[in-house]
C-alpha cells in the first residue's frame, strides 16, 4: 500500500541520485533534497544505489539489469516514496523493473511495490504532496523542454509549469514542439549519432526561436544534450535543470558552461 502524505508528519524519501547527477551536476541533487525538506519530508539517500539499469536493459542484457534492480529495490524498499529528479530513472523503476522480474514471482512483488512508490520530482511535489513553492525568484525569461519518459512514461507535463509559476520575476514561453525527442535517448545518441545530430539541432532551432534565455528539463541527459549543441553552435542561451530554478540555486555557472 502506497503511504498517505496526509497522515504522515514527515514521509521518509529515498532520494535515486541518478548516474548523470552525481557525475555531471551534483547541483541537481542538492536542489531536490532543498525542495523535498522544504516540502516537509525527510530525505535519505542509500549508499548502495547505483545505476538504474537503463543502459542495460535498453541493449538487452537481461541479467545485468536483473541484477542492478535487485540491488536498487533491497537499498529502496524501506523507505515511504522513491524520488528522482528525472523522469527516465523512474519510468526505469516504475515502469520496466515489474517487466524485468514477470516470471521470477517474489522479485515481481518487490518490484511491483517499489514501482507504485517511485515518483519524478516534481510530479511528486504536485501530485502527491500537493505543495507550492515558496521563496525562488528567476529573473529571466524560460523555455520548457519535456523529456521522454517523463512525459510519456509517467505524464509529467503541466507539473513543473506549475510549480515554475510560483516562481518570482519568471516568465515563461513555450517553443514549438516542446514534447519531441531532444534524440538524447540514452545510448541512442551513440548507436545513431547523425540522426540524433539532426534532432538535436531542430531542438536547439525552436530554443531560440522561443526567444527565451534560458531553457529548462527535468532530465540531465536531454539538457547536456541540448547545452552542448546550444553552445557548438554559439547560441548563449542558458541551461538549467528545473529542481535548481526552484530551489533557487541557479546562481551558479549553467549546464555547459565553466565553473571557473
Amino acid at each position: 500500500m502506497t503511504p498517505d502524505p496526509a497522515n504522515h508528519a514527515s514521509p521518509r524519501i529515498g532520494l535515486f541520485v541518478t548516474c548523470l547527477i552525481d557525475l555531471f551536476r551534483p547541483s541537481v541533487g542538492f536542489a531536490a533534497v532543498k525542495l523535498l525538506e522544504q516540502a516537509g519530508c525527510s530525505v535519505s539517500v542509500p549508499r548502495a544505489q547505483t545505476c538504474c539499469g537503463q543502459p542495460a536493459y535498453n541493449n538487452g542484457d537481461n541479467q545485468t539489469t536483473a541484477d542492478i534492480a535487485k540491488q536498487i529495490i533491497t537499498a529502496f524498499e524501506s523507505f515511504d516514496y522513491v524520488v528522482a529528479a528525472s523522469g527516465s530513472c523512474i519510468g526505469m523503476l516504475k515502469k520496466h523493473y515489474p517487466v524485468v522480474f514477470k516470471d521470477d514471482p517474489a522479485w515481481f512483488d518487490r518490484a511491483n511495490a517499489l514501482a507504485a512508490r517511485s515518483h519524478e520530482l516534481t510530479g511528486f511535489l504536485v501530485d502527491v504532496l500537493d505543495r507550492s513553492i515558496a521563496g525562488a525568484e528567476f529573473a529571466d525569461t524560460v523555455t520548457y523542454h519535456d523529456s521522454c519518459s517523463g512525459l510519456r512514461e509517467l505524464g509529467v507535463k503541466s507539473q513543473p509549469r506549475q510549480l515554475l509559476a510560483q516562481v518570482d520575476g519568471l516568465a515563461l514561453t513555450e517553443m514549438e514542439d516542446s514534447e519531441v525527442c531532444c534524440g538524447f535517448g540514452g545510448t541512442f545518441c551513440v548507436k545513431y549519432p547523425k540522426i540524433s545530430e539532426r534532432m538535436v539541432s531542430d531542438k536547439s532551432a525552436n530554443i531560440c526561436a522561443a526567444q527565451a534565455g534560458c531553457v529548462l528539463g527535468g532530465d540531465l541527459g536531454c539538457l547536456l544534450n541540448i547545452a552542448g549543441r546550444l553552445k557548438r553552435e554559439g547560441h548563449r542561451v542558458k541551461v538549467y535543470h528545473v529542481a535548481e530554478v526552484l530551489a533557487g540555486m541557479a546562481d551558479r555557472p549553467a549546464i555547459g558552461e565553466s565553473e571557473s
